[in-house]
């Protein structure tokens, strides 16, 4: 069974940091591109972060550049997103995704809500 569970979201004033963690299993972690996405209330979801489960190569939206950092432990199966410097527009709820590089297999992980307060 596919699971990507996220983890570590919460309440923090601005300025502050949060890390995310996406745990998966279920299927080949070296064969998926990891990442985050977030959607705040009213607005559409989008893209944050992603890293390359084969190189480690990590992708940035503008929005979060030098402020977020994306990783991944592979002995754990797992992606982590250290937020600094958060802002309030960084309020969302934040979802991990797993991309095949061999399929068109999607998955996502359920949400964990980030609320930063300025």
């Amino acid at each position: 069974e596919v699971q990507l569970q996220a983890s570590g979201g919460g309440f923090v004033q601005a300025g502050g940091s949060l890390r995310l963690s996406c745990a998966v299993s279920g299927f080949t972690f070296d064969d998926y591109a990891i990442g985050w996405f977030r959607q705040a209330p009213g607005k559409e979801r989008e893209g944050v972060s992603c890293i390359s489960s084969s190189d480690d190569s990590p992708y940035y939206a503008d929005s979060v550049k030098g402020r977020f950092t994306i990783s991944s432990d592979h002995a754990k199966n797992t992606v982590y997103l250290q937020m600094n410097s958060l802002k309030p527009e960084d309020t969302a709820v934040y979802y991990c995704n797993a991309d095949s590089y061999f399929s068109r297999a999607t998955y996502w992980g359920q949400g964990t809500l980030v609320t930063v307060s300025s």
